[in-house]
């Protein structure tokens, strides 16, 4: 599948129509034109480019040069930006600015619409302004398993929910007992190749699937999958991942609303593809499709597998946690640290998030496949891992490549905290 130009740009944003959905459902008195102001004002006004934005131009740049419109909003004067820049986007603030004054229909059915389309259509993407205008969020249950520690819930296919519940569900049943062991690592990177065969081989658009997500979430089926797992012998894992370009955020309230939210364009800058005169650039999420007979190969009217997962969790005292991280196919394992240090071992919120983590498979453009670990990572479990046959790669501590995990907690009490990941340039605050 192309990754990026017209042809990775294959699917209709659906972003804004969620926001509408989504203020309806919570019943606020915001105006949408009060909620976007902010971003209308940085995008018209300008930003402060991050070390991460200019290190990842830096690398990417040869994939997107070339793209329409890429260069004009993501490069200063045809070179990268560099950290503390001013990038201004002003296109987007006036876009951005007209869905706020006339509604998200503007964006599907109105001037904007129109101008996507034919824009679309000249570059060569197979989007039409009928699918623009056809584009509508749903409201969906969320999938949920029921552990040790509390309850987990995660979104349904065609997001790797699914697999993130997977891996802590079959983590779970093996009753490991001592948190930063041989047993809890070793027993987390098993699971998750687990969760990940179930996950290639069976997931994709729900509409194609030949079996509900629920199957695979039951008790009995995550006790057969944990029985699988040998903790004398690394499974083999040949699994090629694609790269990722998301940002996570959770939220709560002093009503006792707690959000967890999850944002991406798929791969860096998604397809690049970016029109001049909205200053929209669009996602490459049918990249995700395979031309692989199964439920995720490539057809009309159908939704592509993605990596997308917020997740939260109704612990057993009480305490609501809402976490996340960006990193596509680190995902999952990155939520599994966060979850099983923080919920299932005691440790407190921030050192769930900053402690050293680890990666299975390649990802971030890696040309390896390797299981990799963070070099702060305990030297005694490294030589364990390498001495059942796992492949290990170390790599810089706080690596941007282990994701950019964050979370919020509320207690029973009403008690907030909150932490956010010193490998990004996130933050957590209160206010």
């Amino acid at each position: 599948m192309p990754a990026r130009g017209p042809l990775a740009a294959l699917t209709v944003p659906g972003t804004i129509d969620g926001w509408r959905l989504a203020l309806e459902q919570s019943k606020q008195n915001f105006s949408l034109a009060e909620l976007l102001a902010p971003a209308v004002a940085l995008a018209k006004n300008g930003i402060a480019v991050t070390k991460n934005q200019s290190v990842t131009t830096c690398e990417k740049l040869n994939t997107l040069e070339d793209v329409h419109g890429f260069s004009n909003i993501f490069l200063s004067n045809g070179r990268v930006p560099q950290q503390g820049e001013r990038m201004v986007q002003s296109a987007l603030g006036n876009t951005l600015e007209a869905i706020g004054l006339y509604g998200t229909n503007f964006f599907y059915k109105g001037d904007i619409a129109e101008t996507h389309a034919c824009f679309l259509k000249d570059q060569g993407s197979p989007i039409t302004l009928q699918d623009i205008q056809c584009q509508k969020a749903e409201v969906l249950k969320p999938l949920s398993i029921q552990t040790s520690s509390g309850k987990l819930f995660n979104l349904a296919p065609p997001t790797q929910g699914m697999s993130s519940l997977g891996i802590l569900g079959i983590f779970d049943r093996l009753n490991v007992k001592q948190p930063e062991t041989f047993e809890h690592i070793h027993g987390l990177i098993e699971a998750t190749k687990r969760a990940f065969i179930i996950r290639n081989a069976k997931l994709g658009d729900p509409a194609h699937m030949e079996y509900p997500p629920e199957h695979y979430l039951t008790d009995q089926y995550l006790i057969n999958e944990a029985a699988k797992i040998d903790f004398s012998t690394a499974l083999s894992w040949p699994y090629e991942p694609k790269d990722g370009d998301t940002i996570w955020m959770g939220a709560t309230d002093k009503g006792g609303i707690s959000v967890s939210f999850i944002q991406s364009v798929f791969w860096e800058f998604g397809s690049g593809l970016t029109c001049p005169d909205t200053g929209v650039f669009f996602q490459n999420r049918g990249a995700g499709f395979s031309l692989d007979p199964g439920p995720n190969q490539l057809a009309p009217g159908k939704q592509p597998f993605h990596t997308l997962n917020p997740a939260m969790a109704l612990l057993n005292d009480g305490r609501v946690l809402s976490y996340g991280t960006m990193g596509g196919e680190g995902q999952p394992q990155t939520q599994s640290a966060l979850y099983t240090r923080y919920a299932q071992f005691g440790s407190s919120l921030q050192q769930a998030i900053t402690m050293p983590r680890w990666l299975l498979g390649k990802t971030w453009g890696d040309a390896t496949t390797t299981l990799k670990f963070e070099e702060n990572f305990d030297e005694k479990i490294i030589k364990l891992m390498r001495g059942v046959g796992h492949e290990v790669e170390l790599v810089p501590s706080f690596s941007s490549i282990m994701g950019h995990a964050g979370a919020v907690v509320r207690h029973k009490n009403g008690m907030v905290e909150s932490a956010n990941d010193p490998r990004s340039d996130g933050w957590a605050y209160a206010c």
